[in-house]
C-alpha cells in the first residue's frame, strides 16, 4: 500500500470491530460485519448486471439500509457514484444522468415514472435479491486522489455542476470533524438528512471510519428524532435551524439526557431566539459552515461562543485554512469579502467542467462565492451567498442579515428575503414570512419592527405572509424560488 492509499473503509471496519452495530433504523439493526457481507453480495450481483470498475453509477433512492449497502457495494467494485436528489423533476434527473455520463442507474420502484427515460440501464433495488452473483476483484484500498462521488450543486445560476469528491476529501472531512468534536466509542449519529446530500453521506462515512452507529430515518419527524435521542442513545445529530426549532417545540419542556453531546447546525447562522432556547434546554449546539465542494463542514463554532459570537460560523477545522479576499487582496479583520478555503477536503473540481473548475479553484484555494468576514480573533462570519446579494442604490444588502432580524420577532417562525428590480434603486429587498399563528401580525407591524433595527435601505419594501417557504431536501431555504410565491 502506497502513501496515497487508505484501506477500504467498510472492509477494514468489519475486520476491526465486526460485532459493533453499524446501522440502526426504527425496525432493524445490523453489525459492521453484516453490512460488509451484504455489500459484498450486492457488489457480486451488480457485477453480474454489468457494472465494472471505473464505471459511473447513479443512485436515486430514499434513506434505507439497502441504499447504504449499495453505496458501499459500488466502492468495492471501484466505480464513481452519482447521488441524485429524490426531489428532482424527470427532466432534471435526465439532465444529470446525461451530464455525468452515467452507465447505470440504481433506483426503487417508487421512482419508476421519474426514471422511465433511463429504462435500458435502470436497475430497481426490489429486483436485486433475484439477481445471480458474479465474482470480481474487491478494491482493497482507496486512492485518496480518486473520485468517489459526484453531487450536483443546486444550480443557483445556470445548470447545476457536478462536484467531484475524492476519497481523500471524504477521509479528511471525517478526520477534521473528529479532531473538533472528539470521538466516543458509544457515539450514535442520527441521520435525518438525505444521503444524497453531503451532510447525510458524511454521516455514513464517519460511521465506518470511526466505528460508530449511524441511526437513520427516511425523513424528518420531530418526535422520532427526539425519541432517538431520549430513548435510543443518539449522541450527535446534524440539523438546520428549521429542524432544530421543531425538535425543541416537540420537547415541550423536557431536556435531552447528558449523553447527548452535539447538535451540529448547518445551513446558515442560527437566530438568537433559537440559540437561547437551546441554552435553556441544555442543548449543545455546534454551528457550522460548509458546502458540497468541501465535503461537509470546514468551519465550526463551539457552544461556549454561541452567544458571545452570535452569527459566527466559528473557526476552521484543524486541516483547513480560510481567508477573505477583496479584489484579489486579503481583507483586513472585520472587512467583508469573498470566503476562500483551502484544505485536503476541498473538491478536486467540477465533472467535465474545466473552465468552472479553474475559475473556482486556484492554487488549491476554493473561491466559495460566499461573502463574509473574519474578526480580529479569527472567527468567521458568513454574510451571504454572493448570488443572493442585493445591491440597492449602490449599497450591499445581505438577505441573511434581514432574515435574522425578522426571525428575532417572537411571532415569526420562518423568513426569507430576496431582491426585486426597482427603477429608482436598481434592486430592493422583499420578505416572505411564516407566522406562529394566523392573524397575529400584519405587514405594517413587521415593517415597524424592522425600523431602528435595520438601515432604511435594508428594510423590506414589501412583506408577504405565506404558509410555507421553498426549501431543499435538507431544509435549506431556496431564496431564488421565493419570487415564485407571488408570480402568477
Amino acid at each position: 500500500m502506497t502513501t496515497t492509499e487508505i484501506p477500504n473503509w467498510l472492509e477494514q471496519r468489519a475486520f476491526l470491530t465486526p460485532d459493533r452495530i453499524a446501522i440502526k433504523t426504527e425496525t432493524k439493526e445490523i453489525t459492521f460485519l453484516q453490512l460488509h457481507n451484504h455489500a459484498l453480495k450486492k457488489a457480486n450481483q451488480l457485477t453480474y448486471a454489468g457494472v465494472k470498475k471505473n464505471d459511473v453509477v447513479a443512485i436515486l433512492m430514499k434513506n434505507s439500509i439497502e441504499m447504504i449497502e449499495v453505496i458501499h457495494a459500488l466502492k468495492y467494485i471501484g466505480v464513481i457514484t452519482v447521488l441524485l436528489n429524490t426531489k428532482l423533476s424527470n427532466q432534471e434527473i435526465e439532465w444529470q444522468l446525461i451530464d455525468s455520463k452515467t452507465n447505470m442507474l440504481i433506483t426503487e420502484a417508487s421512482f419508476h415514472e421519474k426514471t422511465i427515460h433511463f429504462d435500458k440501464n435502470r436497475l430497481f433495488i426490489e429486483d436485486m435479491p433475484s439477481l445471480p452473483e458474479k465474482a470480481f476483484e474487491v478494491e482493497k484500498t482507496f486512492s485518496i486522489e480518486k473520485t468517489d462521488t459526484i453531487m450536483y450543486t443546486s444550480g443557483t445560476t445556470g445548470q447545476p455542476k457536478g462536484v467531484m469528491q475524492s476519497y481523500g476529501n471524504h477521509w479528511w472531512s471525517a478526520i477534521g470533524s473528529s479532531l473538533n468534536l472528539g470521538l466516543h466509542q458509544d457515539d450514535r449519529w442520527l441521520a435525518i438528512v438525505p444521503f444524497f446530500h453531503i451532510s447525510g453521506l458524511s454521516i455514513l462515512y464517519k460511521s465506518v471510519i470511526y466505528g460508530i452507529t449511524a441511526v437513520i430515518h427516511e425523513g424528518f419527524d420531530a418526535k422520532k428524532a427526539n425519541d432517538a435521542i431520549m430513548k435510543y442513545g443518539v449522541t450527535i445529530v446534524s440539523v438546520v435551524s428549521v429542524t432544530l426549532t421543531r425538535m425543541i417545540e416537540e420537547l415541550a419542556g423536557r431536556t435531552y439526557p447528558k449523553s447527548f453531546r452535539c447538535a451540529l447546525l448547518g445551513g446558515g447562522p442560527a437566530p438568537k431566539p433559537l440559540l437561547e432556547a437551546c441554552i435553556e434546554h441544555q442543548i449543545p449546539v455546534f454551528q457550522t459552515y460548509g458546502m458540497t465542494e468541501t465535503a461537509s463542514q470546514v468551519v465550526t463554532l463551539s457552544p461556549e461562543y454561541s452567544i458571545s459570537k452570535l452569527g459566527s460560523a466559528g473557526k476552521p477545522l484543524f486541516p483547513v485554512q480560510i481567508k477573505i479576499e477583496r479584489d484579489g487582496i486579503i481583507a483586513e479583520p472585520n472587512e467583508s469579502g469573498e470566503i476562500v478555503v483551502k484544505g485536503p477536503n476541498v473538491s478536486i473540481g467540477y465533472f467535465n467542467r474545466p473552465d468552472a473548475t479553474s475559475e473556482a479553484i486556484k492554487d488549491g484555494w476554493l473561491y466559495t462565492g460566499d461573502i463574509g468576514y473574519v474578526d480580529d480573533e479569527g472567527f468567521l462570519f458568513v454574510q451571504d451567498r454572493r448570488s443572493d446579494l442585493i445591491i440597492s442604490g449602490g449599497e450591499n444588502v445581505y438577505p441573511a442579515e434581514i432574515e435574522a432580524i425578522l426571525l428575532s420577532h417572537p411571532h415569526i417562525t420562518e423568513a426569507g428575503v430576496t431582491g426585486v428590480e426597482d427603477k429608482q434603486w436598481g434592486q430592493v429587498p422583499i420578505a416572505f414570512i411564516k407566522l406562529a399563528e394566523e392573524g397575529i401580525l400584519n405587514t405594517d407591524d413587521v415593517i415597524y419592527f424592522c425600523e431602528g433595527k435595520l438601515a432604511r435601505y435594508k428594510i423590506p419594501k414589501s412583506i408577504y405572509i405565506v404558509d410555507t417557504l421553498p426549501r431543499n431536501a435538507s431544509n435549506k431555504l431556496l431564496r431564488r424560488k421565493l419570487i415564485e410565491l407571488i408570480e402568477g
